[in-house]
């Protein structure tokens, strides 16, 4: 059964191939990785000024257009929700102290 991240990087999949004239998808793969990043960190500070502004329908709002510019980056490194479905399991019970510690090694 599919939730509605996966329909949506599926849509995303899809569109990955249309034409950039009609699709905001097929546009920005069209413009390469880095740009697909850059929306990811505009979409990421959006959702931080939402946040601090205590604006929660704002929230809302950026936080379903991070989820999207996160899917689209996903979907561009052949990547997907069940990717980070696995790192958090993976994670799981592990203290997020310990978790970063192991990183830094």
């Amino acid at each position: 059964m599919s939730d509605r991240f996966d329909l949506l990087l599926e849509t995303i999949r899809e569109r990955r191939r249309a034409d950039p004239a009609t699709s905001y998808v097929a546009k920005l793969t069209a413009k390469g990785r880095a740009k697909m990043a850059q929306k990811l960190g505009e979409e990421a500070v959006e959702t931080v000024i939402a946040a601090v502004g205590n604006d929660r329908d704002g929230m809302i709002g950026e936080a379903a257009d991070l989820m999207f510019h996160l899917a689209l980056l996903l979907a561009d490194m052949g990547l997907s929700f069940d990717d980070i479905r696995a790192e958090l399991e993976r994670r799981e019970g592990v203290s997020g102290i310990a978790e970063k510690a192991r990183r830094a090694t």
